[in-house]
């Protein structure tokens, strides 16, 4: 850039001339002011106004130039000055702008790695000693022995929770006959709940082996030399593995308890034709066909046995819905 030339020397004002009245002119007010500054402690000179027509004679300082000032000439240090200089605010701005950006970004990595940590404790928790099966319970065990089921589960003892083995146990369970349904429930730390659902006898079927107790499904039970007392002989065309005992048993399960006890003999040649006898009167028969409108039926014979009691008539007939036939 190149430098402003120095000033003409300033152009000397005439002296002026004294007045008539023999005093000399007061000087212009801003030489007064200047020199009434330079008198007081605390004045300071205040740049004068140009005046009209008076212009400088080198060019303005740019605002531009006072804000990056000029590099020293020919001055490799100054000039790498410089460049630091600039690379340095280059990146203050960068930072000042992506601010926002980089704090979004260590949330989310800092919640990212949080949720890694819960899990792989959780995990490594699980599958620790810490979450092992300590005790095994059996509910819903009646005629079931639960020490016995206990016992035959007791593989399962000191293993992880995730790990513990659902088809061992069913395996396990298989032996049990009298078990009809089963169900498995974990409770952290250390039980192991087993609920059963045991099958409900409803007849004994006779054979060369002797008297075996089975459930609706026809499922043997249990085999004794003596017939037990309270369930019904089973005559079905078939055996136990029919599907007239299927409808036989189904009927059986569905008379309510005080008729049930009362049933001394079911009789089933087709799923169409099942029928019991009672001890009421020394043997009533009722015929009660399908499986179909069972609660009906059920309505049908105890309106029958109120109106026609067991010791006046030998048979009920409830095989059509909604029609009795007393005989």
């Amino acid at each position: 850039m190149k430098r402003p030339e120095p000033l003409p020397p300033a152009a000397r004002r005439p002296e002026p001339e004294a007045d008539e009245s023999g005093l000399e002119p007061i000087a212009d007010e801003p030489a007064a002011r200047r020199g009434l500054a330079s008198l007081l402690p605390f004045g300071r000179p205040r740049a004068e106004d140009p005046e009209p027509g008076d212009e400088p004679d080198g060019p303005l300082d740019d605002p531009e130039s006072e804000a990056e000032p000029e590099v020293a000439d020919g001055g490799l240090l100054g000039a790498w000055r410089a460049e630091r200089r600039r690379r340095r605010l280059e990146r203050s701005e960068v930072r000042r702008f992506t601010a926002r950006a980089r704090r979004r970004r260590i949330v989310w990595i800092c919640s990212i790695g949080a949720v890694v940590v819960l899990v792989a404790g959780t995990v490594g928790a699980a599958y620790s000693p810490l979450f092992a099966v300590e005790t095994i319970t059996i509910e819903g065990a009646s005629a079931l022995d639960a020490s016995a089921v206990e016992d035959a589960l007791s593989d399962q003892v000191g293993r992880p929770m995730p790990l513990v083995d659902h088809s061992e146990i069913k395996a396990d369970l298989v032996a049990f006959p009298l078990i009809e349904t089963y169900a498995v429930e974990i409770r952290p730390p250390h039980d192991l709940v087993v609920r059963i659902v045991e099958r409900t006898p409803v007849a004994v079927v006779q054979s060369d082996a002797g008297f075996t107790t089975v459930d609706a499904a026809g499922v043997a039970l249990s085999t004794s030399d003596q017939r037990p007392d309270g369930l019904p002989l089973a005559d079905v065309e078939g055996g136990p593995s029919s599907d007239a005992f299927a409808a036989a048993g189904q009927v059986l399960r569905a008379l309510p308890a005080d008729l049930l006890a009362r049933v001394t003999t079911v009789h089933a040649t087709t799923p169409d034709d099942v029928s019991f006898d009672l001890s009421d009167g020394g043997g009533v028969t009722v015929r009660w066909g399908s499986t179909e409108d069972t609660a009906e039926k059920l309505a049908t014979l105890e309106a029958g046995m109120t109106a026609s009691p067991p010791d006046t008539v030998s048979f009920y007939d409830v095989s059509s819905s909604g029609v009795l036939v007393v005989g």
